[in-house]
Formats: structure tokens, sequence, C-alpha cells
């Protein structure tokens, strides 16, 4: 009798540390739940915005501090930037010129430390990776994605390729409308925040709105596909590759990653640096993918990349290999932008980069991209 109560005894203390201990990991889930349905909210997003290691699973790229920017003479920015930073909601802007640091400030209570959200800034980063692993001949353009991520067979990325996905063009239905919560883009989200598996969520997109290689249609997962072909043509992860072969040697950090709930890394937005750094990304591409006298990115890539490629409607944002250009494109000029006013505008012409990091809920409102366009140019003009 008395070994039978020890045995039941210990048997309740086993299912009670489960007990606890499930109830432990539903407390994290819902609190990455609750923090991606508030993430948004005006009296959060500045704050979230800089502290999303707090919210959600993350993995390090790079630890270590990166190498400093060249402070060059203050260049005062133009007539009506001010008003422009006041209501675009702008935490963190730096502008270079011929390399060195004219213009930064920071608002919103924000500083020069805060590692900010990327948003589709990532995506950007993402293509200087491609382009590294095509040169060392890991992938090619017309690879199908299925060579390397076997786990796309039979869904509707069946039949695209890498540069099909590169250029927004695999043809699958998606719907990114950040403000739809049912929008499959929210749905995705909820994902990361139930600690799902974003390959999982990927295999199961199995319609179709269009042909691979036909119209560009923005469909964030495409470059989540980019990153599972790396993945499997490397046997590596994102964060480790890009560690090595761009942040790294850009001289960029920290960093991190989002990662959803098996480690794999959020690529299409979850990339989190300062403000100095995704400027000094853009230094390296206005040079050709040359930065502190190495050549980091193949050349050859840069130019390729950022030029107007994809099969977009008359008259709209250009795109080419996860990288935009206005309608009216000039001369050098290519941005690397994501979502609530994130932008890497680069001018080649000019050696101008300008790293803008924001909190704008009104960026999708009528003639915001072209006042920041505007505004960009600008300031570019003024250096």
């Amino acid at each position: 009798m008395r070994r039978w109560i020890v045995r039941t005894g210990l048997a309740l203390l086993a299912l009670l540390g489960l007990a606890v201990g499930a109830a432990v990991w539903k407390h994290e889930e819902i609190l990455r739940l609750m923090a991606v349905n508030t993430l948004f909210d005006a009296d959060r997003i500045v704050a979230n915005f800089s502290e999303m290691d707090r919210a959600f699973l993350t993995v390090p790229v790079v630890a270590e501090p990166g190498r400093a920017l060249p402070e060059g003479p203050g260049v005062p920015l133009p007539a009506g930037a001010q008003k422009w930073i006041d209501e675009r909601s702008v935490t963190g802007l730096v502008v270079l010129h011929d390399g060195q640091v004219t213009h930064e400030s920071y608002h919103l209570g924000t500083g020069p430390d805060d590692l900010r959200m990327s948003w589709s800034v990532a995506k950007s980063f993402l293509s200087l990776l491609t382009g590294i692993l095509i040169d060392e001949g890991f992938v090619a353009l017309d690879d199908p994605v299925t060579r390397h991520a076997p786990e796309l067979r039979g869904t509707a990325y069946d039949g695209a390729t890498l540069e099909d996905v590169l250029q927004m063009e695999s043809g699958v239905a998606f719907d990114e409308d950040y403000f739809d919560r049912a929008s499959d883009i929210n749905r995705m989200g909820r994902v990361i925040a139930l600690g799902g598996a974003l390959d999982t969520f990927t295999a199961g997109l199995g319609a179709r709105d269009r042909v691979p290689g036909g119209p560009m249609k923005y469909v964030s997962m495409d470059t989540h596909v980019i990153g599972m072909v790396l993945r499997g043509a490397t046997g590596r992860t994102i964060p480790d590759l890009m560690a090595e072969k761009v942040i790294g040697p850009l001289g960029i950090g920290p960093a991190f990653y989002l990662t959803d709930g098996v480690g794999a890394a959020f690529v299409l937005g979850g990339l989190n640096l300062t403000t100095r750094d995704y400027a000094r990304m853009g230094l390296a591409v206005a040079r050709g993918g040359r930065l502190d006298g190495r050549q980091v990115v193949p050349e050859a890539w840069v130019d390729q990349s950022t030029r107007p490629s994809a099969n977009t409607e008359p008259g709209s944002m250009r795109y080419g290999y996860q990288w935009w250009m206005p309608a009216d494109m000039r001369p050098g000029e290519v941005m690397a932008q994501g979502v609530y006013g994130q932008f890497v505008y680069i001018d080649r012409v000019r050696d101008v980069v300008i790293a803008v990091n924001s909190a704008d809920r009104g960026f999708r409102e009528p003639g915001v991209s072209a006042a920041n366009i505007e505004m960009f140019r600008r300031i570019a003009a003024a250096q």
C-alpha cells in the first residue's frame, strides 16, 4: 500500500510538472499572440519596433558592434523636412554622402542604439545573400524551387523558379493586406506568434492566380521560399549565412532575426539593426557591392538586381530581385522599403544613401509614397 502511495505521488508530481510546463508554454504563446494583435497600436508601435526581441522568438546574426561610419560635414535638411519627419512618424534618419554621415537624428524617444525592425527592407538583404550564393555556385536563377525545397512539390510553388520568387512572379494567390485580420499575411503572423513553422505554412499554399513568371504581384511568402531554397542548397541557416557573407563583412552589428517556432529565420521582414547599419548596407550597394576595400557582393549582381526587371504594371512602382524603383526612376535610384515607413534609399549617381526608420501608421494613405520619394530626392540633391 505504501509503495502504491509513493508511486501515485510520483505520478501526480510528474503530471503536475507537465501541467506547469504546458502552462508556461501556453503563457508564452499567449503573450506572443497579444504582441501580434497590438503590434501596430498607436500607443505601442514606436516602442514595439525597437523591442521586437522582448515579444518574439529571435536568433542573433552578429552580436558584436560593427564598424563605425566616418563623420562628414553636417548638411542641413531641406525646407519642409521637419514637417515630413513629424507627419511620417520618423524615428531614425541617417544620411550619407561620399561615404560619410552628413545628417543623423532620432525622434519619438528612440536613439542610435535601437535595433529597429526592418520589415521588408530585410528582403533586399536576402537579395544580396542570394547573389553571393549564385556567384559561389550553390544555386542558379533557373533552378526550380522544388530542387532545393522538395517539401514544396505539389504546392502552388511547384513549377516556379528561384528567379520567379525573386521577382515576385511565383503566381501564388496570397492576400497581403496588413489591415485585414483575416488576410494571409496576418494568418502567417499568427503562425509565428503560436510557435508554428513557416515552412509548413508555405507548403499549405495551394492556389494560384496567375502562371509563374507572369505579372508581378507582391507576395511576401515568395521571399520565405527564397530562404527555403538557400537553406536547402547550402544545408545552413540564413542567420549563419548572413553573418558570414553579408552582415559580418559589411561591418554591421549587433543584429538579430525574429524566428518561427522551429527556429527558421523570418527572412521576409524580421531583421533588426540600427539605423546606421541600414545605411551601411545602402552604402555597399551604392558602391557596387564593395565596402571598406572588400568586394562583399558581386558587382554584376548589384547591377542586375537593382534595375527594374519584374513584370510590373505600367505607371506603378518598378521592381527587380527584391528591390524597388520609383515609377519615374532616375539613373542610379533604387530603394529597399518596408511597411510603416522603413527605407534605404540609394542614389548611386550622387553617392547618397538615406536610411529611414519610422512608425508611420498612415504609410498607405494616398500620396504618401510619392511624397516620401520626393523628400528623398530633395535630401539627396542638398548634399
